[in-house]
């Protein structure tokens, strides 16, 4: 057998309202069957106890006695008994003889007929109650004796009755006002349901429990597939969800939910850009070991509800950016320098043409010289390829710019010293950005100067070798108050290019501590600033570098402010 298919509510107050429905009904249902059980037993008690009082009441009446004694009893009791009944709200009171035969009787014609009912009891003299069907139908009834006088014998009996349908009609009447209250409690709820899931789906943007469990779905798919960054902030700039590429990126651990943004141990510029209330768009910010591009966006319905961020890893393609620019500046000086070799080249030509090969020759092994012995000294001072080629690289780019770059005297490097764990890459970005930010300063200056240094040094502490970077340059130097605040991203005076300024030694820091190294700034003996680096280069042995050379770094500043980046 197939029941026929009912259709399920679809709606979130359809739910509700079905769910109350049957809730309500099956309470009314429950309440209005016991309700009727025990109203139903506590009625016909009653109605027992309001018969049995009736009764006792007719049958101590003095003018019943009396009247019972006379030659018709019915002239004088018919009219009483009725005054009773209608008095006392029952259904009917009949008085007999002892044998039953009746006095009295609602229905006239009845009377002079035997009772119909027990009367045993009452004539053992003991009052009782029973349920009986008799002329006027099924009644609870209470018959009780009649005593003279003296009260020796029993000289009448006296029945008082409530029919069983009036009393089913009192507990019906109860149920019937427990169902009205029934239907104005679900019509209330119906029209309560309907308020909270219009402004429920005002919230919802008009969707319904499925539609919110389906988004639901995609939000969790989406947030675990997107490779970048999502963070959502509240309203009291406490994290309210991080998807995996946010935790990666920013390299948060264990259950940051709830948690303020000041909590997670970003760094303070990081950090200062999530607790804006303004919005933020492709701001570059620096962490432990990423470059990051942060967008925030202000969540607002009347009110500030919250920030959505979004982070983006550049990290390579900032070291990429850094390459390319560096390959543009040597594009530039090998422009510059083949400007420069064909002059050189027409020189010798004309100096051949006009007879002079002696002083051609002569020109042309001087330029050479000079060539080779820019590259001797720096490959000898440092063997190491990778720094090697970087100075080579920037010796042309400075010369270009009118910078000497030289290499001290007393660096010295020798190739596979340094470990595997020390890449060429942030050697390039170290090394590469400290000597982009010294030409920078040094350029316009008297006699324009920048000595790079590159060397190993036993530790202090005893505990093995270090690689030390020193650049220092004849600018202005860095003002005491900015020590800090020079390696922070962002930081700079000088004007803005279109890439922006304030990165280069943010990067420089960043790789510094990334392999547990230090990073000061101090003042060049002379004026100008030196920056050295000290990267740990651990279970590696004492390298022979030359003697202590250049400016010690130390914590002091020079006078002048200065901010410099690549």
């Amino acid at each position: 057998m197939r029941f026929p298919h009912i259709p399920r509510p679809r709606s979130l107050a359809g739910q509700l309202f079905g769910m109350q429905a049957v809730l309500i009904a099956v309470v009314v249902a429950g309440y209005a069957l016991f309700t009727y059980v025990s109203d139903r037993s506590q009625a016909e008690d009653a109605a027992g106890r309001q018969a049995t009082a009736v009764a006792r009441s007719v049958a101590d009446s003095p003018s019943v006695v009396a009247a019972i004694g006379t030659s018709d009893p019915t002239a004088r009791l018919e009219t009483y008994s009725l005054r009773v009944q209608r008095d006392t709200q029952v259904d009917f009171v009949t008085i007999m003889d002892p044998k039953g035969i009746r006095w009295t009787h609602p229905v006239r014609n009845q009377i002079g007929k035997k009772f119909l009912g027990h009367i045993g009891p009452a004539l053992d003299g003991e009052s009782f109650t029973e349920t009986y069907t008799g002329t006027l139908g099924a009644s609870v009834r209470a018959v009780t004796p009649i005593y003279d006088t003296g009260h020796t014998r029993i000289i009448g009996l006296v029945s008082a009755g409530i029919r069983v349908e009036a009393i089913t009609q009192r507990v019906q009447d109860q149920v019937t006002a427990l169902i009205g209250v029934a239907a104005g409690a679900l019509a209330l709820g119906a029209v309560g349901t309907y308020v909270v899931n219009a402004r429920l789906r005002r919230h919802t943007h008009n969707m319904n429990a499925t539609e919110l469990s389906h988004m639901h779905d995609y939000h969790q798919a989406a947030l675990h597939a997107v490779r970048e960054g999502l963070l959502m902030l509240d309203g009291q700039y406490r994290v309210a969800l991080m998807n995996d590429g946010g935790r990666e990126l920013l390299g948060v651990t264990g259950d940051v939910v709830g948690r303020s943004v000041a909590d997670l141990g970003l760094p303070a510029p990081l950090t200062g850009a999530l607790l804006s209330s303004e919005e933020r768009v492709d701001e570059v910010h620096l962490t432990a070991s990423r470059v990051l591009v942060v967008n925030t966006s202000p969540v607002s319905g009347g009110e500030r509800r919250g920030t959505v961020v979004t982070l983006r890893d550049v990290t390579e393609l900032q070291s990429l950016m850094g390459e390319l620019n560096s390959e543009r500046g040597f594009t530039q000086a090998l422009r510059s320098q083949a400007h420069e070799a064909a002059n050189r080249l027409h020189t010798v030509v004309s100096l051949i043409e006009l007879g002079r090969a002696e002083e051609a020759v002569d020109f042309a092994t001087a330029e050479l010289e000079l060539a080779q012995t820019l590259t001797d000294q720096v490959v000898s001072a440092v063997n190491e390829p990778v720094l090697a080629a970087l100075l080579l690289g920037k010796t042309a780019q400075s010369n270009e710019r009118g910078v000497e770059l030289v290499v001290s005297e007393d660096s010295g490097l020798d190739d596979g010293l340094l470990p595997d764990s020390l890449s060429a890459r942030d050697l390039v970005t170290i090394l590469g950005n400290l000597i982009d930010n010294a030409v920078d300063a040094a350029q316009g200056s008297l006699r324009a100067r920048v000595t790079v240094t590159a060397r190993t040094e036993a530790e202090a502490t005893g505990s093995g070798s270090a690689l030390v970077l020193r650049v220092a340059d004849t600018g202005t130097g860095v003002d005491p108050a900015h020590s800090e605040a020079v390696f922070q991203r962002g930081f700079s005076t000088k004007p803005a290019g279109p890439g922006g300024r304030g990165l280069g030694l943010a990067l420089v820091r960043q790789a510094v501590n990334r392999h547990e190294g230090t990073l000061t700034v101090a003042e060049a003996e002379g004026g100008g600033a030196v920056f050295e680096v000290r990267l740990p280069l651990w279970g590696t042995e004492t390298g022979t570098g030359g003697g202590e050379g250049g400016v010690g770094a130390s914590s002091s500043t020079g006078p002048a402010s200065r901010g410099e980046d690549s």
